[in-house]
């Protein structure tokens, strides 16, 4: 049997060697997700010292996305059939050599593919996480440190611009990779030192290669629709969207006849993970409509300046991150169920003030709505991974948290896209710099209603779920 801490009572503070895991995995998920934002920052220093146009670098950010989603239910299902601490340790060290990789890089090619390659490392990090929590934990504390990683993804994704805009001022745009040796180091000592040994495997693993292309290359053809896509002829953008359902239906069809699949398709008919998968990514997607719609809205709308926008748009994640323990704490104590519906209620009356409220009450009229929504998100994604990794038979853990990622990666990628064209098409205008301030407005209110209809959707689904449906059958 896999490595679990002893169950400590309620109120009773956990083991160490809980502790110590907890630790690897928060710092696991803190630079997977630095890895998405903090690059951001440095992209015009980039096409400077390498001489090259904008939309050149640019990819400096698809890489990592492109390395890190196509393969997230892959590397959960490894982790499954090969050892989720074998793996995560090798996740680290391949995230840590790639961002030195990025770090030492001579030329842009170079930097793309160190990139991709700690996208990869980053797949495994986030796939494996959540899935440790359950080997690593006893269920009753389960809620908090799915609460506490959550804290941990909405801080790295926040202070990865401010970081790496101190670290760009002051030691250049190589230090922003470079950052994760030291980080990488103490990962992989306290994963050697604290998490739960692999359980010996009775029969050799079998691996679904042809699933495992299929997924990715789809995932892949979606994520370039979504991005690349959208900045070349319309022809380019239909033939990446009609390759990534062509590449889902066959991979259907593939997985339903494989003798070892990557992923049993029942597996997402269980009630509590099919709504989660679901659910997650409607609920990601809405929570990326405001890092999207927002600096538009406070930009050209309330006519604020850099500093301000920045320094609103940070209350979002600030807020998602101090309210990731309490929301974790709830959890355990009302249950995933529950606390699930009052965080998608939560989301709902911020989308809607968002949807509703007059201009005229300016800046408190987004950053209060704004603030409930993030608040809602967290609450939201803390009792969610909770039901669906509890919901997993142990052996399934990896593939299942891979998924949650996997949902995560789709609800980012889809509002960053998807709602960003809403909002654009709601102004009304070709060019939005310029714009009518009431132009402006219907636009987010446009996107924030059709924000009100996912987290509807949402809803509907998850009060369909019972608290205790069983947990589903094993797959490895």
């Amino acid at each position: 049997m896999p490595y679990a801490a002893s169950p400590a009572p309620a109120g009773r503070s956990a083991p160490p060697r809980a502790l110590g895991a907890l630790a690897c995995l928060a710092l696991a998920v803190l630079q997977a997700s630095l890895g998405t934002s903090i690059a951001n920052v440095a992209l015009p220093d980039l096409a400077t010292a390498f001489a090259v146009p904008f939309p050149a670098v640019q990819w400096v950010v698809l890489a990592y996305l492109l390395g890190m989603t196509p393969l997230m239910v892959s590397m959960g299902r490894l982790g499954d059939l090969l050892g989720r601490r074998r793996l995560m340790g090798l996740g680290m060290a391949l995230f840590t050599l790639a961002s030195v990789a990025c770090g030492l890089a001579p030329g842009l090619w170079l930097l793309l593919l160190a990139r991709a390659g700690q996208g990869l490392g980053a797949a495994v990090l986030l796939a494996l996480s959540l899935a440790l929590v359950g080997d690593a934990l006893p269920p009753e504390r389960a809620g908090r440190a799915m609460g506490f990683l959550g804290a941990m993804s909405a801080l790295g994704t926040a202070l990865g611009p401010s970081l790496g805009g101190v670290l760009l001022a002051t030691l250049g745009w190589r230090a922003l990779f470079l950052l994760n040796l030291p980080l990488g180091l103490v990962g992989l000592a306290l994963a050697r030192q604290y998490l739960p040994p692999d359980p010996p495997r009775r029969r050799r693993a079998a691996i679904d290669l042809p699933g495992t292309l299929l997924l990715a290359g789809t995932l892949a053809a979606y994520a370039l629709a979504l991005t690349w896509g959208r900045s070349q002829p319309a022809p380019v953008g239909i033939a990446l969207g009609l390759a990534a359902v062509a590449g889902g239906l066959l991979f259907v069809a593939v997985e339903s006849r494989a003798a070892s699949p990557l992923l049993h398709l029942g597996l997402l008919a269980h009630r509590v993970i099919g709504t989660g998968f679901v659910a997650g990514a409607l609920v990601t997607t809405v929570a990326m409509t405001t890092l999207v719609v927002g600096p538009f809205h406070l930009a050209l709308a309330l006519g604020l300046g850099p500093s301000a926008v920045g320094l609103v748009m940070s209350g979002g994640p600030v807020v998602a991150a101090l309210a990731g323990l309490p929301a974790g704490a709830a959890v355990d104590r009302f249950g995933a169920r529950a606390m699930s519906l009052a965080g998608l209620v939560v989301m709902l009356v911020g989308c809607l003030a968002l949807a509703w409220l007059p201009l005229s009450l300016g800046v408190p009229g987004y950053a209060l709505p704004l603030m409930a929504t993030t608040a809602g998100f967290a609450l939201f994604q803390a009792a969610n991974n909770t039901a669906v990794v509890s919901a997993a038979a142990v052996p399934d853990r990896g593939l299942v948290s891979g998924l949650l990622g996997l949902s995560r990666n789709l609800g980012l990628l889809t509002g960053a896209s998807l709602m960003g064209a809403v909002f654009a098409l709601g102004t009304g205008v070709p060019i939005l710099a310029g714009a009518p301030v009431e132009a402006l407005a219907a636009g987010t209110r446009t996107a924030f209603a059709l924000a009100v209809v996912l987290v509807a959707v949402a809803l509907v689904l998850s009060a369909g779920v019972r608290d205790r449906v069983g947990a589903a059958t094993p797959v490895a």
